[in-house]
C-alpha cells in the first residue's frame, strides 16, 4: 500500500477532501468494540451495491439489480451503490463515498488488520462505476441514472425497479466543474489505494482522472444548474465553485468547491505546471462543516499533513485553517459554532445529521495522528488543544453513535444491545427475492411494507441512520427519513474512524 505521506497521496486526497448477534459489543476496556463496528461498517456497503453481484456476496438478502442501467443512452452504466434507501444512483455522494473510503484505506489501512481487504472490495466497488461513467463517452460525465422523482413515487425492492432508469451527463454544453472534480478526486484516491495491489487498474484509474479534470475545468459550471430531471433537488450542489482571481490563475483553472481539486489531481499526474498554482488556492472562508458538498474542511486537514509532518511551510495556511475548523467544533472552544444535544453529540442538521458527525469524527482522528507524530499542538484562543484533545471528542461523538448515550441505543443497525429496526430503506424493509419471489409492485410496496409498524425482515448490519434530533430523540420510524435513513456517505468517513480507534483502544 502506498504511504499517504506521500505528495501525490496527499493531493489526490486533497481534492475532497470507521452478526446477528445482539450482544453489548463493549470491549474489555469499557469501551465499544470498534473492531466489530469496522467490519459492519463496511459489510454494510455490500447491501448498496447494485449491479450483477459477485460469488462472494455476503449480503446476502440482496440479489442483481440495474443490470440494464446505461442502456437508455447506449452505455453501460451498471454497477456503483444506491446512495441510501432508495433506488436511484447519483454521482455525487457516491464519488464523495468512494474518496473517503480510498482516504481511510490510505491513512488509517495499517490499523484495519485482516478488514482492509473488505475496504479496498468497497473502495473498488465505487471505482468501478465511476470509471465507466468517466470513460464511456469522450467529453462527458455521467453523474446519475434513474428518475429520482419517479423513483421515490415507489417503494420496491432494487431486484424489481420499473421505473425509468434515465441517465443524466455532464459535457462541454452541459457542464458540472463541482460533480467531475470529485469523480476526478474520487478516481484518483483509489488509484493510491490500489498503487501496489493491481498497477494496471491504478494507471486506468489515473488516466481517468486526467479526463474528467479536463472536462471539470474546461467546461465551467454548477452541474445542479444544467444537469435537469430535477437531480439537483436531491444532490443540489450548495457550494457550487468559484472562480480564483486572474492574478492567481495558471492555465485559465479556476477553484471548485471541492477546494483546488483539479490543480491537486493535475499536480497527482505529475503535470508541473500546477505546482506553484496550488499555493495560491488559499481560502479565508470558515467552515464547521464536512460533508459531500463542501470539502474545504477535509482538503485543509489534509493538507495540513504536509505542513506538519513534512515541514512544508508553504501550506502552513492550511494548517492554520485545518486548525480554526476544530476550533469551530470543540465544545469548549471559545470560537465554538457548534451546537452539541445533551447527550454531547454534534448537531449540525436536522436531515441526517450523523453524516457530518462521521466526517467530522474522522479529521477529528486523522488529525490528532498528525499532532501525536509531531507533538504538534494548538490554541483556540485560551483553549489549549492536543491531539488527546481531538481523539477524546471523535472517540465520544463514535461512541454515542454505538450506543453511550442517553436512550443506551445503537444508530448502527445490528451493532449492541438495541438498534433501529425499521431503517428507511426499501431493500431492508421488502422481503428478499428469496424469500418472496413474485414481483413486488410500487405502491404494493407501500402499503404492504412502508406503512407496516413491524421490523424490517432483512437486517442491514453496519448501517448508519440519520440519528436522533437535537433533543437526543429517536422515534425509529420507516416514514421518518430525515432520521432513520442511511447513506453511504454517513458510513465512509466512519470507516476510517473506526480503523484508528480499534488500534488505539484495543480489546
Amino acid at each position: 500500500m502506498p504511504s499517504p505521506s506521500s505528495p501525490q497521496a496527499l493531493v489526490l486526497l486533497a481534492v475532497a477532501v470507521c452478526f446477528l448477534a445482539r450482544s453489548s459489543h463493549v470491549a474489555a476496556g469499557g469501551h465499544p468494540d470498534y473492531a466489530d463496528a469496522l467490519a459492519k461498517a463496511i459489510l454494510f456497503f455490500q447491501g448498496q451495491r447494485s449491479g450483477q453481484l459477485p460469488p462472494d456476496q455476503a449480503v446476502t438478502w440482496r440479489s442483481n439489480s440495474g443490470l440494464s442501467d446505461g442502456s437508455a443512452a447506449n452505455v453501460d452504466l451498471t454497477g456503483g451503490y444506491y446512495d441510501g434507501g432508495d433506488n436511484a444512483k447519483f454521482g455525487f455522494p457516491m464519488a464523495f463515498t468512494t474518496t473517503m473510503l480510498s482516504w481511510g484505506v490510505l491513512e488509517h489501512g495499517g490499523k484495519m488488520k485482516a478488514r482492509v481487504h473488505d475496504a479496498r472490495a468497497a473502495v473498488r466497488w465505487g471505482a468501478d462505476y465511476l470509471l465507466k461513467a468517466a470513460t464511456q463517452t469522450p467529453g462527458a460525465l455521467y453523474v446519475g441514472v434513474g428518475d429520482p422523482d419517479a423513483d421515490h413515487r415507489c417503494w420496491e425492492r432494487p431486484e424489481d425497479m420499473d421505473t425509468p432508469r434515465t441517465v443524466y451527463a455532464v459535457s462541454a454544453s452541459a457542464p458540472g466543474s463541482d460533480v467531475a472534480g470529485e469523480t476526478a478526486a474520487a478516481l484518483a484516491a483509489a488509484s493510491m489505494v490500489f498503487r501496489a495491489a493491481d498497477r494496471a487498474y491504478s494507471r486506468r484509474l489515473l488516466a481517468a482522472a486526467r479526463g474528467v479534470m479536463e472536462l471539470a475545468v474546461r467546461h465551467q459550471g454548477k452541474y445542479s444548474d444544467f444537469v435537469g430531471g430535477d437531480i439537483g433537488a436531491y444532490y443540489q450542489s450548495y457550494s457550487g465553485y468559484k472562480v480564483v482571481p486572474e492574478s492567481n490563475r495558471t492555465s485559465g483553472i479556476n477553484q471548485t468547491s471541492s477546494c483546488g481539486v483539479g490543480v491537486a489531481a493535475a499536480w497527482a499526474t505529475k503535470n508541473s505546471s500546477y505546482l506553484g498554482y496550488l499555493y495560491s488556492l488559499e481560502d479565508n472562508d470558515s467552515v464547521d462543516m464536512f460533508s459531500w458538498d463542501n470539502k474545504l474542511a477535509g482538503a485543509r486537514v489534509l493538507l495540513s499533513r504536509r505542513a506538519l509532518v513534512n515541514g512544508d511551510k508553504r501550506l502552513d495556511p492550511f494548517r492554520q485553517q485545518a486548525e480554526d475548523f476544530f476550533c469551530r467544533i470543540l465544545r469548549d472552544s471559545p470560537s465554538s459554532t457548534t451546537q452539541y444535544t445533551l447527550g454531547r453529540l454534534m448537531h449540525k442538521s436536522g436531515y441526517a445529521n450523523l453524516q457530518y458527525v462521521t466526517s467530522a469524527s474522522f479529521l477529528l482522528t486523522t488529525y490528532a495522528k498528525y499532532m501525536a507524530v509531531t507533538k504538534h499542538t494548538f490554541s483556540c484562543q485560551s483553549l489549549p488543544v492536543t491531539a488527546r484533545s481531538l481523539r477524546a471528542l471523535a472517540k465520544q461523538q463514535v461512541d454515542y453513535i454505538l450506543g453511550v448515550n442517553p436512550k443506551g441505543m445503537s444508530y448502527m443497525v445490528n451493532f449492541g444491545a438495541r438498534w433501529p429496526q425499521r431503517i428507511h430503506h426499501r431493500a431492508s424493509s421488502l422481503p428478499s427475492v428469496a424469500a418472496h419471489p413474485a414481483h413486488i409492485g410500487c405502491q404494493e410496496g407501500f402499503q404492504s411494507y412502508f406503512y407496516s409498524s413491524g421490523a424490517n425482515p432483512n437486517v442491514h448490519t453496519g448501517a448508519v441512520v440519520g440519528g436522533p434530533d437535537e433533543h437526543d430523540e429517536f422515534p425509529d420510524d420507516r416514514a421518518d427519513y430525515a432520521r432513520s435513513e442511511p447513506t453511504t456517505y454517513t458510513n465512509a468517513p466512519l470507516v476510517g474512524c473506526l480503523a484508528y480507534l480499534a488500534g488505539t483502544y484495543r480489546s
